[in-house]
């Protein structure tokens, strides 16, 4: 059984954005210039969320370690 943590239309979302960081035209919130992918998945993940797009919300430590 498989399960799909991101919508197909959430991973559209991020092939857009991660096509914008390739031709060098994403930039953050500050109006920087994007560098890592790391970074331009997560823009691209955020922004999905922003439109009630299916993609898992952030991670949050639990306190209980």
């Amino acid at each position: 059984m498989s399960t799909k943590k991101y919508s197909d239309k959430a991973q559209e979302k991020v092939e857009k954005v991660m096509h914008e960081f390739k031709e060098g035209k994403l930039k953050s919130s500050s109006g920087d210039q994007v560098k890592s992918r790391k970074q331009a998945v997560a823009i691209g993940i955020s922004e999905a969320r922003e439109e009630g797009l299916k993609a898992p919300s952030k991670n949050k430590k639990s306190k209980d370690k």
